[in-house]
Formats: structure tokens, sequence, C-alpha cells
């Protein structure tokens, strides 16, 4: 049996743009974007749950879409616009208090993953269905099994943003 060969760790500085900010951070090549957010930064809504991809836990919109941190590089993330649930919260978007009305959150563990997820489809879709947002929101686990709240949220948010309430 040959012995494992070990892969080098190289590090880069990379520049993004974070929640309006924009950011330069010496990153390691095996440091993922959910590290460098949270444990580099400070943005401690970005959770770390399954850390494989699986939960949804860790979602932020870079370019526009919503992607899992956990899977992303961050050397791979240079030049990129990335928003966080800190940018969603602190633009006030209609998504934080229908959730706080719909009574989406036990544990809150997965609730930041979820407004991400649910903004990024209001973004691309301002009047979704219900099978619309669910199917957005199907890569999101939660534990404590609110599922159906999050549906009813997200719907509540979009006729709030329909009726005018602007971000």
């Amino acid at each position: 049996m040959e012995p494992e060969k070990k892969v080098p760790v190289v590090e880069e500085e990379v520049s993004f743009s974070v929640n309006g900010g924009l950011y330069q951070v010496r990153v390691q090549s095996n440091w993922t974007l959910q590290y460098v957010l949270h444990d580099e930064l400070g943005l401690t809504g970005t959770k770390e749950f399954c850390n494989e991809g699986a939960c949804g836990a860790c979602a932020v919109i870079m370019d526009g879409r919503p992607i899992l941190s956990c899977m992303a590089l961050a050397i791979e993330c240079d030049g990129q616009t990335i928003e966080t649930i800190e940018g969603i919260t602190g633009a006030k978007h209609p998504l934080i208090e229908a959730y706080v009305n719909h009574s989406c959150m036990q544990c809150g563990y997965c609730t930041p993953g979820f407004v991400v997820t649910a903004k990024a489809l209001l973004d691309k879709n301002p009047s979704p269905t219900e099978e619309e947002v669910k199917e957005a929101l199907v890569g999101n686990l939660c534990r404590c099994g609110t599922y159906p709240q999050h549906v009813k949220a997200v719907l509540a948010a979009a006729n709030n943003l329909q009726r005018g309430q602007r971000v």
C-alpha cells in the first residue's frame, strides 16, 4: 500500500462583497466559504450543521442565487457578491417579520438558511405559488418540523412585497 500523498495547502488573498461591504481575506485553499464567513468575518448567522451540503443551514446568496456555503471553497469566491442572513435582516426584509408572525422558529438553527433561500426565490419570483415555495425550500431541513409555517411566511412576505413594502 502506497503512503497517502499530502496535498499542499495554498494561501491566497481573495476579495468579495458581503452584504454590501468589500472584504479582502487571506484564505487557505481548503477553507469553505462558510468557515470564512462565520469564523473569519464573524457573520455567525451562516450556520454549520451537516457540513456536507444536505441541510441548507449554511445557505447564502452568491451573485443572485442561493448556494450552500459549506460546499463552496472560499478561494473560488474571489470577485463574487455574497448576501447573508445579516444583510437580509439589516435591510429589514419583509421575510423577517413574516417569519416572526408565523412562528417559524422553535430552536431557530435552520431559520437563517430558510430565510436566505426564500429571499433568493422572492428576488427571482416575487409572486410564487405555494408549490413554488415548497420546491425552493426543499433543500432546507428543520429538526423541529416547522415546514408548513415556512411556506406560510414566504407567501405572506411575497404578499407584503406586492402591496408595496419594499426593502
